[in-house]
């Protein structure tokens, strides 16, 4: 049977999602733990990657396995093994055919910003001093929603057979003394959140104007955008799925 298991982690202590050969990976642990917890190999497949130092609220993954026949204690079970970093909030019998990656209709992302200095917040929002406009970024944020190419925002070394996106939502909001920055597409280029939140600062403090975004985004150069922000303000929030995918 597979199943579908939901996930958030604090991702500072992590090289990103996906395993790797010489560092320690979300999945990693995950996989690690459950293989541990239920005696048998596990392998899972996440719904995407998430960089070194990029936070989850929301991000799901799928593994098969017998039949589970009390989810109320794999959950405490499986939070009992992880690291206090990383939680499994929900696990859902999902068809066999499912899976995390290619069956989600929409990511949705947050960046955090702190406006001046905050010790509470160190690790999980970028920190800056002075305020941008933040009319002029949303401005140039409602260009996204009408381009289709991002190859400007992708990392350049991508194995990717096509750097469209279908961008519906971008948006910044200043609350309690924070920006934060919305973001919500069908999918996303490595990198291709912070390389926007970067360019969008640019604009917010007149390095660059609505007019030089708009060329940003024809040129397909990443050297023409801006620097990308730092992983650890950035967090994926929601994964979307077809309802008819659930079994449970």
């Amino acid at each position: 049977m597979r199943y579908f298991i939901e996930i958030a982690y604090n991702g500072k202590n992590y090289f990103g999602w996906q395993r790797q050969p010489k560092q320690v990976s979300v999945q990693q642990v995950l996989e690690e733990t459950l293989s541990t917890m239920l005696r048998r190999e596990i392998k899972i497949t996440g719904a995407g990657r998430t960089d070194a130092g990029v936070h989850a609220k929301q991000l799901f993954a799928h593994f098969d396995i017998g039949k589970i026949e009390n989810s109320e204690e794999f959950l405490f079970r499986a939070n009992s093994f992880l690291p206090k970093d990383i939680s499994i909030k929900n696990i859902r019998e999902v068809r066999k055919d499912a899976h995390a990656r290619f069956d989600a209709l929409q990511r949705e992302y947050e960046y955090i910003i702190s406006l001046g200095k905050d010790p509470f917040s160190n690790d999980f929002a970028y920190q800056i001093h002075n305020m941008p406009n933040v009319e002029l970024m949303n401005q140039a944020a409602k260009l996204l929603l009408k381009h289709k190419d991002f190859q400007c925002f992708s990392r350049s070394k991508t194995d990717v057979k096509t750097y469209n996106c279908t961008i519906v939502k971008a948006n910044w909001e200043a609350k309690n003394n924070k920006l934060i920055f919305t973001i919500a597409a069908d999918r996303f280029l490595r990198n291709m959140v912070r390389a926007i939140v970067g360019t969008l600062l640019e604009v917010g403090f007149g390095k660059t104007s609505l007019k030089e975004f708009q060329k940003i985004l024809d040129s397909k150069s990443r050297e023409a955008a801006g620097a990308s922000a730092p992983a650890h303000g950035l967090y994926l929030t929601k994964v979307e799925y077809p309802e008819n995918i659930f079994l449970t």
